[in-house]
């Protein structure tokens, strides 16, 4: 691992253990996605989100999400958000949620769409 962020390294600890404990392969491809140099993870705008999801999917971000763009109704978990973003999404009524939040509420990983 090249990071030395405390936070981050927790984050994918936690998504590797979630990985082999729920045999689930998307939790595993978005721990190798932020293992990433920090200029080569994602940083996505709102309207490629917005445009990428399905009805029912949940947004997962191995990066940042910025707040170009209107999001619609959504949920987006992410490593972080601009506050633009984050003002966005909770003002239509949508929700910004931590891996570890995601994990915990989805640990088979159905209706995750990594997006980055």
């Amino acid at each position: 691992m090249k990071t030395t962020n405390p936070q981050l390294l927790e984050t994918i600890r936690m998504l590797r253990k979630a990985s082999k404990t729920h045999e689930t392969e998307v939790w595993k491809v978005l721990s190798e996605e932020l293992i990433r140099l920090k200029h080569r993870r994602a940083a996505v705008n709102l309207s490629r989100i917005s445009r990428s999801l399905k009805e029912g999917e949940i947004a997962a971000v191995p990066g940042k999400v910025l707040g170009a763009g209107s999001p619609g109704r959504m949920s987006v978990a992410a490593f972080s958000f601009s506050e633009a973003a984050r003002r966005k999404i909770e003002g239509e009524g949508g929700e910004c949620l931590s891996f570890g939040e995601l994990v915990e509420r989805n640990p088979r990983g159905s209706g995750v769409r990594i997006i980055g």
